[in-house]
């Protein structure tokens, strides 16, 4: 059987079908229903935000976030991310200036944003990865001295909170992704989370093409509406999140204890004050030390039917659609990881089986002088989040 990367968490197929039988009855499937409305009441307390729009993906929800700040110019953004991140910026005619990461979370790194900044620059759009949250108290520090908006790429951070706050509190916009690979998901769907209550009023209409009343179309605006069946998908996979979650950490601590010994392999680190959703599980090679490349691990896992994913590689400011524009030599650190960056696969179910072959396979590939076979270190029965 193939491991994959990840695996879309779904409800009790019995509980979905009763959720959405009621929209056969009062036959509304879109436009902002009853399952819309909600789910977005029970985010804003999930996430702990005072606003919450939902959209059609994440990636409409990024491109009417930048629409409804009245952005220009220049954006200062990051290349290690997932092409959305970028082409949001791209294809509203703005311009991405793009930072380095740090070397430990791969984050945007804060200390060299000032440097980037031009009479164009309108705003940031950091990018927390992999559940590692940015730098956000310097972040805001620079985007106030220089009167910039902030827009958080949150896509990989839903659920989580730093020292009690939920991350979508932070900045003007933060955007979740709630795609079928996500930690939690609504099949297809974006939110946008803020604190200005005229943003609620301002998305509604650029995502409702510019309607205000039913006679009243006040500008050009686009269609990015969630439907009631993904809304029922949210609302009922809202039930399942913090297990969901418990059962992801699990996962974690049992590739921390199989692979923390490897020298050559770093692994990700839950930050400091931060609740962790446990969305992914990177490991970056040092091919010098660990024994194998990052491409050569690759292949081996995949001839064993594992699928892990070189995310992101490439970076965004590599892709053909952009070259001769930027050059990947001005981001070395985000250059270096992303070409020895792999994700692990990890899911709520993923047995500990399939956990000891994808690790012994590791280990076989790197310089350890031995490996285990079928060894259980953690019993699953995960401890709270």
């Amino acid at each position: 059987m193939k491991i994959n990367v990840t695996k879309s968490s779904l409800p009790p197929f019995e509980e979905y079908i009763n959720e959405i039988q009621s929209i056969w009855e009062t036959q509304w499937m879109t436009n902002m229903g009853e399952k819309h409305a909600r789910l977005e009441s029970e985010l804003e307390t999930y996430l702990q935000v005072p606003q919450v729009s939902l959209f059609t993906n994440g990636h409409i929800a990024l491109e009417m976030a930048i629409e409804a700040l009245e952005l220009s110019g220049e954006i200062i953004t990051t290349p290690f991310t997932f092409a959305s991140t970028t082409h949001a910026i791209t294809r509203r005619g703005l311009t991405p200036v793009f930072g380095d990461i740090t070397w430990d979370d791969h984050t945007l790194d804060a200390a060299y944003i000032e440097s980037l900044i031009t009479e164009k620059t309108s705003a940031i759009m950091p990018v927390h990865v992999y559940g590692n949250i940015c730098n956000i108290e310097e972040i805001d520090r620079v985007a106030k001295k220089y009167n910039l908006k902030v827009i958080f790429d949150a896509a990989h951070a839903f659920g989580i909170t730093r020292n009690g706050q939920g991350v979508g509190n932070y900045g003007d916009i933060s955007m979740f992704s709630l795609h079928a690979t996500k930690v939690f998901n609504s099949i297809e769907g974006g939110v946008l989370t803020f604190a200005q209550e005229e943003y609620k009023k301002r998305l509604y209409k650029i995502k409702n093409f510019g309607i205000e009343s039913p006679e009243s179309v006040v500008f050009s605006g686009g269609n990015g509406k969630m439907n009631e069946f993904s809304a029922a998908m949210g609302i009922c996979n809202l039930r399942y999140i913090d297990h969901n979650i418990e059962q992801r950490k699990w996962v974690t601590a049992m590739y921390m204890e199989r692979l923390s010994d490897i020298k050559g392999l770093q692994l990700r680190q839950v930050q400091n004050g931060v609740k962790s959703n446990y969305a992914y599980f990177p490991v970056v090679i040092d091919e010098k030390v660990f024994g194998s490349t990052r491409d050569e691990l690759h292949t081996v896992l995949a001839d064993e039917n594992i699928v892990a994913r070189k995310y992101f590689y490439p970076l965004t400011n590599m892709f053909e659609c952009y070259r001769g524009k930027y050059n990947a030599d001005n981001t070395p650190v985000a250059r270096y990881i992303s070409e020895r960056v792999l994700t692990l696969p990890i899911y709520p179910d993923i047995s500990s089986e399939d956990i000891d072959r994808i690790c012994s396979i590791i280990r076989k590939q790197s310089n350890v002088s031995d490996y285990y076979e079928g060894r259980l270190f953690v019993e699953r029965t995960p401890s709270s989040a």
